[in-house]
């Protein structure tokens, strides 16, 4: 089953710029089960209106714009698609979650709070916190501020992995996940000290800039915790960058612990270098 196309309306707010719609953001998106149903930004554009954002696209049909995927939460798939089993491979389960938006308790114009519930099996498992805002940056560049902050609402602790700490080196996908824009010839991707898909993937660097045909995105971790994280990067197979919640071993959440991330991703008209990347980066996850 193809999933539907992103719902708009009142559940669907945009977020704008000095009055330029830049994103517009999907709160109950009608998914099957098996694209692990979630909140996502899409699409998301530059300030002349380039979409850098895809929903979707039949390489991963559980690729949905910008948000909060994890493929292993105690077993259970919010991530979509296969589940990586170990000794097996990815494997068709009957195990997938779905955030649910249940409040704004703060909405604008430029940025929104929300409230969700992370549930699967019935029960529930994580209630998340999320505050995004688009604030501007120059007449080219905006930036997009996403915090999440994960909190163990069960009884007993729960960990979230990865397909890499279930047995496939290289897939430490799942927390913050940006499904890039695919174009005829895949984005150069380049960090501060090194260039390339093999050269950045699965390291920690200050920031992390995708840059393709006539836009740039430029991935920073905004707190020292989520700076720990190591990129999860593809550029050959798909364009898509996130930051690994679970890359050499589970991530614990004790019962009523909260885990947070923040990052802040420039979008920018025009390419990059690595200079004009990291000034802009300086200014939007300025004290």
């Amino acid at each position: 089953m193809s999933p539907a196309a992103p719902v708009t309306g009142a559940d669907s707010p945009v977020l704008r710029v000095a009055g330029r719609p830049v994103a517009r953001y999907v709160t109950r998106p009608e998914l099957p089960a098996r694209c692990s149903p979630r909140p996502y930004l899409h699409p998301v554009t530059t300030l002349t209106g380039t979409a850098v954002t895809e929903f979707a696209p039949a390489d991963h049909t559980h690729h949905l714009g910008v948000g909060v995927a994890v493929p292993d939460v105690e077993g259970h798939n919010f991530w979509g698609g296969r589940t990586f089993v170990r000794d097996q491979g990815p494997t068709e389960l009957d195990n997938h979650g779905a955030q649910r938006h249940t409040s704004f308790p703060l909405r604008d114009s430029d940025g929104f709070v929300e409230e969700l519930r992370w549930v699967a099996a019935g029960a529930e498992l994580l209630r998340e916190r999320r505050t995004v805002a688009a604030t501007p940056l120059t007449d080219r560049a905006w930036a997009l501020d996403f915090t999440f902050s994960l909190t163990n609402v069960t009884s007993g602790a729960l960990t979230i992995g990865s397909p890499a700490t279930n047995g496939r080196p290289g897939a430490a996908y799942g927390g913050f996940f940006w499904r890039a824009r695919k174009e005829a010839a895949a984005p150069d991707v380049l960090t501060p000290d090194a260039e390339g898909e093999a050269a950045v993937h699965g390291r920690r660097a200050d920031w992390l800039a995708l840059v393709g045909s006539t836009w740039s995105l430029v991935f920073a971790g905004a707190t020292e915790r989520t700076r720990r994280d190591p990129w999860f990067v593809r550029t050959a197979e798909y364009p898509g960058v996130g930051s690994s919640l679970a890359h050499d071993t589970r991530l614990a959440v004790a019962p009523g612990d909260t885990a947070v991330r923040r990052i802040v991703t420039v979008v920018a008209d025009g390419r990059l270098d690595a200079p004009a990347a990291a000034a802009l980066v300086r200014k939007a996850v300025s004290p």
